[in-house]
């Protein structure tokens, strides 16, 4: 094990590791490719931690989707994390209204969630895609 990778492992331990998407999946769903995907690192266990859980399935912050490194996400779950992606740009405000949503209604029931929710699964139902497998190759 060279020094570089001596250095990188906590590195890769806090901000996980540059993914990329299957081409296939990205093909289906182009507007997958405007975020930057991530899998591991500690978001997914911050997040996890907020609720309860060992991790989250996956957590984004502006453009960058962190996936956990323990599944093996669904384009649903791809696409609703897009959708976060799209409510950071909308409102520079996004940040701060989805901790009061949080708050007050708690995740299942937050407006963001819930909107997402329901972009994932129209988006999905509109190209009859059931569960596409996201694994590369």
């Amino acid at each position: 094990m060279g020094l570089a990778s001596i250095l990188a492992s906590p590195w890769y331990a806090i901000a996980g590791r540059r993914t990329t998407l299957a081409p296939k999946v990205l093909t289906a769903f182009p507007e997958l490719g405007r975020a930057r995907w991530r899998r591991g690192g500690l978001f997914v266990r911050i997040g996890g931690w907020c609720l309860g859980q060992r991790s989250v399935s996956a957590i984004t912050l502006w453009r960058t989707i962190w996936v956990s490194a323990d599944i093996d996400p669904s384009v649903e779950l791809l696409l609703h994390e897009l959708r976060h992606v799209q409510q950071f740009e909308a409102s520079a405000a996004f940040p701060v209204l989805y901790l009061w949503e949080s708050l007050r209604r708690g995740y299942v029931r937050n407006r963001f969630e819930v909107d997402a929710r329901d972009f994932a699964a129209s988006r999905v139902k509109t190209l009859g895609v059931a569960r596409p497998s996201t694994q590369r190759g």
